[in-house]
């Protein structure tokens, strides 16, 4: 039912005619000013009130109130306050409303209730205007328990009880404030007392619906909305914004397009208030929707969804307002709050778009707007970018951010902060740098963790250091993320591939100490991850005892929190001992480790294998296969690669070479470090047979040759006393190194700038190919270079080459022979 619209009505209407009544006593304002009567307007309400020298009383004491409480001198006002309660005159509510009103707009909710103890002890009772400003100062200051209170105390009051806006003003609250509970007690007494609802319920409820990501009940609050009342433009927008947020486009675009037509049609009922809030002007009678509008829009159930682009160009209603009105000249058919609406609602749908990845239809809606004549706000480009970073890329969204400074429009922080975290994503420190460099309030985290572990991935700590300084700057907080990645980029000190010392060691203490003060100044704990990296950390730096120890303070601090250490965090601890060759440690944790209950994986596995390696112990490595075969774990490479190691350690190439034949059947997809592995030990032995049979396997199962290959094959030639083999060889090799397919137009190149430039920036060129992350390419051509400065012609069919061949009669023999 929606009685309360009339209720509110007959309120109304008798506080005009009481008003209508005092005129017709006292006539005109000079009159009464003759009687010793005072004029004055309630700052509140704008009506004109009449009282005589114990209203100047009551008004002058009101206005002392108000005015300690806006200097901010409570005891006072709270002493002005007794004073008015306690003094020899009567008192009515209207005595309250001045101090109540302001309490309302603050708010001050503390001064409301103590107000309201003063009313209660002098057995004052509300009007409906002084229960309303208590409302809203309680809800706005986030009292609802007192509210509610309230609400019910004065349940039994039915001049008061059913002012439908207090009602819409608690719920208001609730959605505010998070809270279903003292919303559905709304509703409950509600529902009770038959107080109904008016157009203004719907957005509240509908605000309390999305808080629950609750797309249902919003479709049942939009059906039930559009059952009793005619579509309005405020209304439509709080439909629209919540369709939005709970990514269901669909319904979304075509409430968009409705709330266009109505705006065409010029039925905007739009106004706002001194303060900023867009209210509807419009009579709220209920109407329910009719005509085409309401069957052919408002029937959601069972519609499918369309091509967006064709339904934005095929919309026939929106396509014949246009027309007729002309293309670009919405604005002057809108009031300014209902174009402000209009253009709101069009940036919700877009930034919708961004979560749900529809470029197309941001684009046609972006296309839409310029048509109707609304340019894009600073908002519509924000989530414009948004939308075309997350389907087409960073470069597309650069475009869009020099567009808006052509336009001389000021992105938001969030648009920087956007482009930010996908160059940070790409690997574009510069850019991704340099559009944090330009937030200036933005106090989000998430680009800043982007930016670090984008470093943390191209191993450029020290990229991330001025971003560390501007987050202390703008006073961003750091979150467990950005600890777990602060551990991985500065907990050691030394480069890759060195060796800690005693100086790195003692810094990666500092640092490492540093970091978690800075946690606990937070009130951070750690997280699994961050105790990864901290203590992986400790094994680069070969910290052993130290690893140990925050090993037992990683126990002891998860089985507090009731959490197990996890896993992935013994693995990180065993492999830094087996690296460090502590394999008596390494068994003792892996031991009490299944006896704790936790289960080990086939990482746990393949590094105690490579632990029994290092005690070359070839029993203890089967049994730890059967256990893995046991708990469902299937060997892999590394697996096979450690077995390898141990026979290679007691010189059993036979067994190797089994082991790697046995590898081939099962499908495993071996890598060059297992292949070298076997090349390292067969160089070391003078085992040219055992060599060349791996080479030309490699070949054979198109396993690409790295730089260790080449040293190993090179190496083991010259020591055998065969030098012109072993230049063949590595002439060979180098050329296996550069991908045929990749660089086949490249060769020219190549031999003219790299390999037979006579020039001594030659080898500068090579380096720098090197610098760039291209290692193979670069030691391939220094190689190539090296070959010809000795005479040896460049060959690029490498399989015609002697040894080449050599190589596959030898190896073709052998397989035949083992078939």
């Amino acid at each position: 039912m929606h009685r309360p619209v009339w209720k509110l009505r007959s309120i109304t209407d008798s506080f005009a005619k009481s008003k209508s009544k005092s005129q017709h006593v006292w006539g005109l304002g000079n009159v009464a000013d003759k009687v010793g009567v005072s004029r004055f307007v309630s700052t509140s309400t704008g009506v004109c009130y009449f009282r005589g020298y114990r209203g100047d009383l009551t008004k002058t004491a009101q206005m002392q109130i108000v005015s300690a409480l806006r200097l901010g001198e409570r005891s006072r006002a709270s002493s002005l306050l007794l004073d008015l309660g306690h003094g020899n005159h009567a008192l009515r509510a209207d005595d309250f409303v001045d101090i109540l009103s302001y309490c309302a707009s603050s708010p001050d909710p503390l001064f409301v209730m103590e107000t309201w103890q003063i009313m209660k002890e002098k057995n004052i009772s509300l009007n409906s205007l002084c229960y309303m400003h208590m409302m809203e100062a309680l809800c706005k200051g986030g009292y609802l328990d007192e509210a509610f209170n309230l609400i019910n105390i004065l349940g039994e009051s039915h001049s008061i009880c059913g002012i439908l806006p207090v009602y819409n003003s608690f719920l208001r609250a609730c959605a505010k404030m998070r809270s279903i509970i003292h919303a559905n007690q709304c509703l409950h007494v509600m529902e009770q007392r038959m107080v109904g609802k008016n157009e203004s319920t719907y957005p509240e409820l509908v605000e309390l619906a999305v808080w629950q990501q609750d797309l249902s009940t919003v479709h049942e609050i939009w059906r039930d909305y559009i059952k009793h009342y005619s579509p309005g433009i405020l209304c439509l927008q709080k439909f629209i914004w919540s369709f939005s947020r709970l990514r269901d486009l669909k319904s979304a675009y075509e409430t968009l397009q409705h709330m266009v037509v109505l705006a065409i049609r010029g039925n905007h009922f739009v106004e706002r208030t001194v303060e900023g809030r867009f209210y509807s002007s419009r009579l709220d009678i209920p109407i329910p929707s009719s005509g085409e509008l309401s069957s052919e829009k408002f029937n959601l159930e069972n519609t499918e969804l369309e091509d967006y682009a064709s339904e934005v160009n095929h919309c026939s209603s929106l396509k014949s307002a246009v027309e007729t009105v002309g293309m670009g000249v919405l604005s002057n058919h809108m009031s300014w709050p209902a174009k402000s609406l209009v253009r709101r609602s069009f940036n919700d749908v877009i930034h919708a778009c961004a979560k749900t990845k529809e470029c197309g239809l941001a684009e046609q809606l972006m296309l839409q707007m310029q048509s109707l004549g609304l340019q894009p706000s600073i908002n519509t480009y924000d989530g414009f970018v948004k939308t075309v970073v997350s389907e087409k890329g960073t470069r597309d969204g650069m475009k869009l951010l020099k567009l808006m400074q052509q336009r001389n429009l000021k992105p938001y922080d969030s648009t920087f902060a956007t482009l930010a975290i996908g160059f940070s994503r790409d690997l574009e420190l510069d850019l991704a740098e340099a559009l944090l460099d330009q937030i200036s309030r933005n106090r989000h985290l998430h680009p800043y963790n982007a930016f670090l572990a984008a470093c943390d991935m191209t191993d450029q700590p020290e990229r991330a250091v001025p971003i560390l300084a501007k987050m202390k700057r703008l006073k961003v907080r750091p979150d467990i993320r950005t600890y777990e990645l602060l551990f991985s980029l500065f907990g050691n000190v030394n480069a890759p591939y060195e060796e800690g010392n005693i100086l790195s060691q003692v810094d990666s203490s500092k640092r490492i100490n540093a970091i978690e003060m800075h946690m606990a100044k937070n009130g951070i704990q750690h997280s699994q991850l961050s105790m990864k990296n901290l203590l992986k950390a400790l094994g680069t730096e070969g910290m052993i005892r130290e690893l140990i120890q925050y090993l037992r303070v990683a126990e002891n601090l998860f089985r507090h929190n009731g959490t197990c250490l996890g896993t992935p965090i013994y693995n990180v601890v065993l492999h830094s001992l087996v690296k460090a060759e502590e394999s008596h440690r390494a068994i003792e944790i892996f031991k009490n480790m299944k006896l704790c209950g936790f289960q080990p994986n086939a990482a746990t596995y393949s590094i105690m294998i490579e632990c029994c390696s290092v005690i070359r112990c070839f029993k203890s490595a089967c049994a730890l296969v059967s256990l893995m075969l046991r708990d469902g774990y299937y060997p892999e490479t590394l697996v096979y690669t450690s077995l390898i190691k141990i026979l290679l350690k007691d010189g059993d190439f036979d067994g190797a070479l089994n082991l790697l034949d046995q590898a081939n059947l099962e499908d495993i997809q071996l890598d060059i470090l297992l292949y070298n592995t076997i090349l390292y030990k067969a160089h070391e032995e003078g085992r040219i047979d055992v060599m060349e049979f791996i080479v030309a396997k490699m070949h054979q199962e198109k396993i690409q040759p790295d730089p260790s290959t080449c040293h190993y094959v090179f190496s083991a030639y010259v020591d055998a006393g065969f030098h012109g083999t072993a230049m063949e060889a590595l002439q060979v090799l180098s050329m296996r190194m550069i991908s045929e397919d990749d660089h086949q137009d490249m060769r020219t190149k190549f031999e003219e700038e790299f390999i037979l430039d006579e020039g001594l920036e030659a080898e500068s060129r090579i380096i720098q190919l090197f610098k760039d992350s291209d290692e193979y390419l670069a030691v391939a051509l220094l190689n190539l270079r090296w070959c010809a400065i000795l005479g040896f012609p460049i060959h690029w069919s490498p399989n015609q080459s002697l040894w080449v061949r050599k190589l596959a009669t030898s190896y073709d023999a052998r397989t035949s022979y083992a078939n």
